[in-house]
C-alpha cells in the first residue's frame, strides 16, 4: 500500500491507496496527529510527497515516515513523465505541485486541458492534446486577493461578503470581484487552447466558489496533485 502525501502551503492532504483509495484525510501543518496514526497501517510499503511549503515541514514528515523504517520520496518537476512533456524554459523549476496535478490531469482527460487549482495561489496551466505542458498563470488565491484589499487600503475592511450579480455593498464587492478575477483569467486562458474537447479541470479549495462563474466546460476535481503522485508511482 502506498501514501501519498500533497503538501501545500497551509496544509498536508493525503491519500492511502491499495487497489483502491483506502482513506483519505487533511490536517494543518501544526496539527499532523491523524497523518501520524495514518502511517501506523502495518501494509504502507511506500510514501511519496510533493511539497510546495518549504523545508521545515519536508524535515518533519520525513522523520514521522522515516520512524516507519521508510524513505519519504519526494518528487521534482523533470522534463518529461506520465505522457507529459514540460516545455517551462527551465523544466525543474515548474512547481512540482503543478507538475503532479498536469500529470494527473492529463490521466484523467487525454485531451486539451485547462489545469486549475485554486488555493491559497490559482495557478492556470495549458496542457496540449499532445501531453504539451505549455506554461500557465500563477495569480494570489481569492483569500489573498481580499487580505491584500484588507491590509493596503484604509476604507476598505475584511468583513466576509458574498457573490451577487451586481454587488451593492462593499463586502460583496470584494468577494465578487476577487472570484471574477479568478474566472476571467481561467477563461481567458482556456481561450487560447484553441482545440475541440478541451476541458477544464478545476482542484482547490476555492473550486466550488469559481466553478459556478465559468461558462466553459469544466470539471470539479477533488485532488490533481495525488491523482499525479499516483501516476507517478506507478510508472516506476
Amino acid at each position: 500500500m502506498m501514501l501519498l502525501l500533497d503538501v501545500g502551503n497551509s496544509r498536508v492532504k493525503w491519500r492511502l491507496v491499495g487497489r483502491s483509495v483506502h482513506s483519505a484525510g487533511i490536517a494543518t501543518h501544526a496539527a499532523l496527529g491523524d497523518l501520524a496514526a495514518t502511517l501506523e497501517t502495518p501494509s504502507i510499503t511506500r510514501v511519496l510527497g510533493s511539497n510546495v511549503a518549504g523545508d521545515e515541514i519536508a524535515t518533519t514528515l520525513s522523520a514521522m515516515v522515516a520512524r516507519r523504517g521508510l524513505s519519504l520520496e519526494w518528487i521534482m518537476a523533470s522534463a518529461e513523465r506520465c505522457g507529459v512533456t514540460n516545455l517551462y524554459t527551465h523544466p525543474t523549476q515548474l512547481g512540482v505541485d503543478r507538475w503532479a496535478a498536469l500529470i494527473g490531469a492529463r490521466a484523467r482527460h487525454p485531451r486539451a486541458t485547462l489545469v486549475v487549482m485554486a488555493g491559497t495561489a490559482t495557478t492556470i496551466d495549458m496542457l496540449a492534446a499532445n501531453g504539451h505542458f505549455l506554461g500557465g498563470l500563477i495569480l494570489p488565491g481569492v483569500h489573498l486577493m481580499r487580505q491584500a484589499l484588507a491590509a493596503n487600503t484604509a476604507q476598505l475592511g475584511g468583513r466576509a461578503g458574498r457573490l451577487a450579480p451586481v454587488p451593492r455593498n462593499t463586502a460583496d464587492a470584494i468577494f465578487s470581484g476577487c472570484l471574477h478575477a479568478q474566472a476571467g483569467a481561467i477563461e481567458r486562458m482556456f481561450r487560447q487552447l484553441q482545440e475541440p474537447y478541451a476541458k477544464c479541470l478545476l482542484s482547490g479549495g476555492g473550486a466550488d466558489d469559481i466553478a459556478p462563474l465559468l461558462d466553459i466546460a469544466v470539471q470539479r476535481v477533488d485532488n490533481l496533485v495525488l491523482d499525479g503522485l499516483l501516476q507517478l508511482a506507478r510508472e516506476t
